[in-house]
């Protein structure tokens, strides 16, 4: 498989992978909302295989690590060459997923889903050449404090935190307002029927009609949650809650 472009044309919202298993995708972002919102022609995905700017007869995208070590290590020269090829926008954010990256974080996704769309590079054995990353200025990512086997799992969680902000995705606009991490919070708990469910009712203020008193109550809770679970998310809110010290002039 050579190349795969999925929905859309090029004014529109667009997602670019390069991967070496090109297959992969659309994967989980071809159902559900991110699915429905593809089909309908609200964003486009194009899935490109880096081999095809490999040179040799075998195809080669890899080589050992320089200094020695294990595994092996994607070329500059391939990889900058796929770049080239998938890319002539030099304003579009380019993003290699890599757990040395900088955390992924909603704010970052409410600003690349606002614009044109990223190109994505998911790299898969030991990395890739660091002077790839600094000749096509790559923006290193990371969905977690953790190692995959390749940045296809993490390129499709990131896709999709972007696909769900993009207008006419969700439902009603409320839905990415009122959500974790939106006000620098975890979101707090939600309730539906039955009323009661195993001996535990839904929380009484939530059935009172009274929106002033379910507010505060929901946000006592997401603080609560995030002082608990997320310290340090919960410095940060803190400290942008805190009042400013005054001095005198």
């Amino acid at each position: 498989m050579t190349q795969k472009i999925l929905s859309g044309d090029q004014s529109m919202w667009r997602a670019t992978v390069l991967t070496l298993f090109p297959g992969i995708f659309p994967g989980p972002l071809g159902i559900s909302l991110a699915g429905r919102a593809l089909a309908a022609g609200i964003w486009a995905l194009e899935a490109r295989d880096i081999r095809n700017a490999a040179t040799d007869k075998h195809r080669s995208v890899d080589d050992t690590p320089a200094g020695g070590g294990p595994g092996m290590v994607l070329r500059a020269d391939v990889l900058a060459a796929a770049i080239d090829a998938a890319d002539a926008t030099p304003d579009r954010p380019r993003l290699v997923m890599s757990p040395r990256g900088r955390p992924l974080t909603q704010s970052r996704i409410a600003e690349l889903a606002s614009g044109p769309g990223p190109l994505v590079i998911c790299g898969r054995f030991e990395g890739i050449d660091q002077r790839v990353i600094e000749a096509r200025g790559l923006e290193e990512v990371s969905i977690g404090d953790y190692v995959l086997s390749g940045g296809e799992i993490a390129a499709m969680a990131l896709i999709d935190a972007c696909v769900r902000l993009l207008p006419g995705v969700m439902g009603k606009l409320e839905s990415g307002t009122e959500e974790s991490f939106s006000a620098g919070l975890l979101e707090y708990p939600q309730y539906t029927r039955p009323q009661s469910f195993e001996g535990q009712p839904i929380p009484e203020i939530l059935l009172s009609g009274d929106h002033a008193r379910v507010a505060a109550w929901r946000r006592a809770e997401a603080e609560a949650l995030t002082r608990n679970r997320r310290p340090d998310l919960w410095q940060t809110y803190a400290n942008q809650k805190a009042p400013k010290n005054q001095t005198d002039g």
